[in-house]
């Protein structure tokens, strides 16, 4: 029988990050008396001053721990310090970056962990995996334990640029691809499907697919997201892998991120959206459907946009499997032939 856990909350309201004591009661007795980290960033530190002080004042014996990258070892030195200073309870306040690291130091230094998304750009909020730097501009994903709790200020979320809500919609909207890959591996005897776990990923996809809230910046849309993003991350940790939500669009990510990062900075959530209406063609899926969806909610996923040239799309393409050998994809199946990719960045370039 598959063992995995789950967080004892998941919910939105607005000024929740001023309630996370009361929150909490229940499944942490006491919480508030507890010696308390809370890892963000010195950005959002300046940004969001008022908030965490109203945090640190629920958690007297708390402190703030500014991260400078979200790397492994600056993960394990957090995860060494936490245990130094018997410190029980792990706060992550910020993006993807500060969630992941604050995650892996988490699980390593077997703290407890409450998760307080500043942005919806991914499913870093829920999932049980880190993705962090290791030599150069390598990034690994380094399997951890799901928090305790997500918690997510729809007013926080709501202030943030627009951008970052269509980098979250990209990463929903990427499962698509990715649960065909994880099937198509599990049919050549590469993995295994969980049916559950396909499942629950599926409904993420499907919630944000089959949308009918036109306005992105409102609390139902934000909850709904939310949502998205916490069954991802649930998916995953019932299969114990992150296929329900990463195949070969992913792998596209990866190789623009370690090999072009020179040339383009591309929000993972953007990149993998523009990386699954790719896949689709690969794997003769229905892309008009993930047409459908990027042009209703405006995801930019045009690569001129992004300063990514054919040349750099074709190149990412050629580079994607090598960036997770272990994973099996429609790229182990079909050669990318450049005829073909210049054919499909034309068509981004004029659909998109």
């Amino acid at each position: 029988m598959n063992r995995f856990n789950l967080p004892y909350h998941s919910i939105v309201e607005e000024g929740i990050f001023s309630r996370i004591p009361e929150v909490m009661s229940d499944s942490m007795f006491g919480i508030e008396k507890k010696k308390t980290i809370i890892v963000t960033e010195e950005g959002l530190k300046k940004l969001f001053d008022g908030i965490l002080g109203d945090i640190k004042k629920s958690f007297p014996d708390s402190e703030i721990y500014l991260i400078q990258s979200a790397t492994y070892d600056t993960a394990v030195e957090l995860a060494k310090y936490i245990t130094m200073n018997d410190i029980s309870l792990v706060i992550g306040f910020g993006g993807g970056t500060v969630l992941d690291l604050a995650k892996f130091a988490a699980f390593v230094s077997r703290s407890r962990l409450i998760s307080l998304p500043t942005t919806l750009s991914n499913d870093s909020l829920a999932s049980p995996v880190a993705v962090l730097g290791t030599v150069g501009k390598a990034r690994k994903t380094f399997k951890c334990s799901i928090p305790d709790a997500i918690l997510v200020d729809a007013n926080i979320i709501m202030s943030a640029p627009e951008r970052q809500l269509l980098a979250g919609i990209g990463d929903t909207v990427s499962k698509y691809t990715a649960l065909n890959d994880w099937k198509l591996a599990h049919a050549k005897g590469k993995d295994h499907v969980d049916d559950f776990a396909y499942m629950i990923s599926k409904m993420a996809f499907n919630s944000i697919c089959y949308n009918d809230e036109d306005e992105l910046k409102s609390i139902s849309f934000i909850k709904r997201l939310t949502q998205a993003l916490v069954m991802g991350g649930l998916a995953m940790e019932i299969a114990g892998t992150s296929r329900p939500c990463s195949g070969s669009e992913h792998l596209f990510c990866h190789a623009l991120e370690e090999n072009y990062s020179e040339e383009v900075n591309v929000p993972h959530g953007i990149a993998v959206a523009m990386g699954s209406y790719a896949a689709c063609k690969f794997q003769d899926r229905n892309y008009k459907k993930i047409g459908r969806v990027i042009r209703k909610y405006g995801i930019p996923v045009k690569p001129s946009d992004w300063k990514i040239t054919e040349d750099i799309f074709i190149g990412a393409w050629a580079d994607a499997g090598a960036t997770r050998p272990d994973r099996y994809t429609i790229l182990n199946e079909k050669k990318m032939k450049d005829e073909l990719l210049r054919e499909i960045y034309q068509e981004m370039e004029e659909k998109f």
